[in-house]
């Protein structure tokens, strides 16, 4: 089969599409051939050496994906021809991957390939954001860093109908834009006071902020509102600064991390979070703009175009 790998750590040119073994399955493994696959940072951190990586060079990226099963491995559960996807496999920047079976998420018919490849890590870590992190109530204000990127899209649309008000944080007009379109209520830019204008349209502070920058840390604590929380589960932007507890007591404010690897922690969870995920496109809750669809052996420009930061929607890779 043909790979997207690398052998060395470095920019993208270190990417290589070549020839390697298929998969040898496992007894709880299935075979599929992929259809579509997520792209995402954590691949371009793995590719320049400072994210964990399974195995030995050369190296495949990819957690995130969809396609056809090829071999059941004689697995009562499975045939060939079913739809699957999965979230949290790795390897997947393959024609074909071993996929564990607890990990199995069955695709439903109206959920196309591309849909599951677009939205699987990113809908699912704002699914577990706004229902588990946070317990979004109705009327409740929340703001969202990074807003226009996929989890801030997804974030802001669950937000809206759990009955949130929602204010971004973007870097741009023409990204303050695209999230308007996803039903943002008020959108600030970084390189502006974005915190004297918050408390013009919110004197009290918001009810939590979503921070996924880091650096910003102690700004979304400014911003947020007595017993309030800041959900922390990302840093984009580097290292945050260190938290006094005092000021936690003072304010009755809570800090709550946030991983989704603690909330994927079973088939049966991971079966039940992707179906209502589906179920919520499905019915129209979530809508996905179109993705950006790369061919799997022009990897390199993928990954140029996502380290871009000009895309705005998934970046996908088409075997």
């Amino acid at each position: 089969m043909k790979a997207l790998t690398f052998s060395s750590f470095g920019n993208s040119d270190v990417l290589e599409y070549i020839e390697i073994p298929n998969p040898e399955l496992k007894k709880d493994e299935i075979l599929v051939e992929m259809k579509a696959i997520g792209l995402n940072f954590a691949d371009v951190y793995r590719r320049k050496g400072n994210y964990h990586l399974k195995g030995n060079p050369p190296f495949i990226a990819g957690y995130e994906g969809a396609g056809i099963i090829v071999d059941a491995n004689n697995h009562p559960d499975y045939k060939i021809g079913d739809r699957i996807a999965f979230a949290d496999i790795p390897f997947a920047n393959a024609e074909l991957v071993a996929v564990n079976t607890n990990h199995v998420l069955p695709l439903p018919d109206k959920i196309s390939f591309e849909t599951a490849a677009s939205i699987l890590l990113q809908g699912l870590t704002a699914h577990y954001l706004a229902t588990d992190s946070h317990k979004t109530l109705k009327g409740e204000t929340v703001l969202i860093h990074a807003i226009a990127g996929g989890v801030g899209q997804f974030l802001t649309q669950i937000s809206k109908f759990l009955g949130a008000n929602v204010i971004g944080l973007t870097s741009s007009a023409e990204k303050a834009k695209v999230a308007y379109d996803q039903g943002a209520d008020h959108v600030l830019l970084y390189n502006e006071d974005w915190k004297t204008a918050l408390f013009n349209i919110i004197p009290t502070g918001v009810d939590v902020v979503y921070d996924s920058i880091g650096s910003t840390l102690m700004e979304s604590f400014e911003v947020t509102k007595e017993c309030g929380q800041v959900v922390f589960f990302g840093m984009a932007g580097g290292d945050p600064e260190l938290i006094n507890p005092r000021m936690l007591m003072d304010t009755s404010k809570t800090l709550t991390g946030g991983d989704l690897w603690s909330y994927l922690n079973s088939k049966e969870e991971r079966i039940k979070r992707a179906n209502q995920l589906f179920n919520w496109i499905i019915e129209g809750k979530i809508t996905l703009s179109e993705p950006t669809s790369f061919k799997l052996s022009k990897g390199k420009l993928a990954h140029d175009y996502l380290e871009s930061r000009k895309s705005t929607g998934k970046i996908i890779l088409i075997p």
